[in-house]
């Protein structure tokens, strides 16, 4: 029997596989800042909302610029805003979900 470059046949048929698990672990990675990231805009947006200034402008301030231009503030009636920040895919440069974030800041003397 001739076995004479089985090991290279074998390492071509399993590099799809490798290299679906390494988009599949980035995707995730990038998922996860993007939830950590819209946490963080959410919280300057309620501080900016709460001293009066611009929500929407410390949201995309907290933010890289790539994820700045799909993040989308609203300012809701109790004094909290919410972030809604879409998560890119790192294949084909399409948004595959949104991430919404919710934050409020409050008084520190005790009012509500």
């Amino acid at each position: 029997m001739r076995e004479r470059g089985q090991a290279s046949v074998e390492l071509v048929a399993v590099l799809p596989l490798v290299a679906v698990l390494v988009a599949l672990a980035w995707q995730a990675a990038v998922a996860g800042q993007a939830i950590w990231l819209s946490g963080a805009a959410a919280r300057a947006a309620a501080r900016a909302h709460a001293v009066g200034g611009d929500a929407t402008a410390a949201a995309r301030g907290a933010l890289p610029p790539a994820l700045a231009r799909r993040a989308r503030v609203r300012e809701l009636e109790d004094g909290a805003v919410e972030l809604a920040l879409g998560v890119p895919s790192v294949v084909g440069g399409a948004y595959l979900a949104t991430v919404r974030t919710r934050a409020r800041f409050a008084p520190q003397d005790g009012r509500r």
